[in-house]
């Protein structure tokens, strides 16, 4: 099996575990990294802007004020020491794996380089949404593993409203296959973790619903692609999409923390 994934750059779990991840039990064809420009950066908080309007888009950005001046500092302690730790499972990947630092993984260099290396199965690890002529490549196909349970939690955070909706059961990861829309593409499967909601934030928790999975990930990547593998049936269930966090939703998770 061929397996090719794309993630960004500062991403640290992605960038560095999930390549030797691969690698253990797949040929990794090669690794798109992504370096986003300041620019698509803007288009993406217009984009939220659009979608929330101005009084909630001053939530949204008094959370990430709150969590780069209060959280940020510790998750990173915590990511790099689950790296570390990852480290030691997983051996490095050889020098010559072909990698590719690209602004898009839509971008034209980054269509011929997937389909050059003609992977069976792409892993995508970004937060842009793939053109069809891109996530078709793969014989076996593009999986996302979203940070949320679908179809109830799609698009962004999908951990962070769960909780924020007092919903833990839908806590987890979903890993399912890229089509046209945002999250609605076949699921194959759930993934849910061990969780302290007192001590650790919506970062840490949808990193561990992956990383603290990965041996289960790898068997289901397996049988998709010997074809073992058949889509959860999710019609007539609840579908919705979400967005960026809220400060005012992040202090209702911790109270409700608190008291429990």
């Amino acid at each position: 099996m061929r397996t090719l994934l794309i993630c960004h750059e500062k991403e640290h779990l992605n960038r560095i575990v999930l390549p030797r991840w691969l690698a253990s039990f797949s040929t990794l064809a090669g690794v798109i990294v992504v370096r986003e420009t300041g620019a698509q950066k803007r288009r993406r908080a217009r984009r939220e802007l659009q979608r929330v309007g101005f009084w909630r888009f001053l939530d949204v950005m008094a959370f990430r004020l709150y969590y780069s001046m209060v959280l940020a500092r510790r998750d990173s302690a915590w990511e790099e020491n689950r790296v570390r730790e990852l480290c030691q499972q997983y051996p490095e990947i050889s020098v010559s794996t072909p990698t590719l630092v690209t602004a898009s993984p839509n971008s034209p260099e980054a269509f011929d380089f997937v389909r050059n290396l003609a992977p069976d199965i792409v892993i995508a690890r970004c937060k842009f949404i793939l053109k069809e002529k891109v996530f078709t490549i793969p014989k076996s196909g593009t999986f996302v593993m979203h940070p949320g349970i679908c179809p109830e939690y799609r698009n962004a955070h999908g951990c962070f409203w769960a909780l924020a909706n007092d919903d833990p059961e839908r806590v987890g990861m979903t890993l399912l296959r890229i089509d046209a829309g945002i999250d609605t593409g076949p699921v194959l499967g759930y993934f849910h973790c061990s969780y302290d909601t007192r001590k650790e934030s919506h970062i840490v928790i949808q990193h561990r619903t992956v990383f603290d999975n990965l041996e289960d990930i790898k068997q289901t990547l397996l049988q998709i692609h010997t074809g073992e593998t058949v889509p959860i049936d999710v019609s007539g269930r609840h579908s919705a999409t979400w967005g960026q966090p809220w400060l005012t939703k992040y202090f209702h998770i911790k109270r409700v923390a608190a008291r429990s």
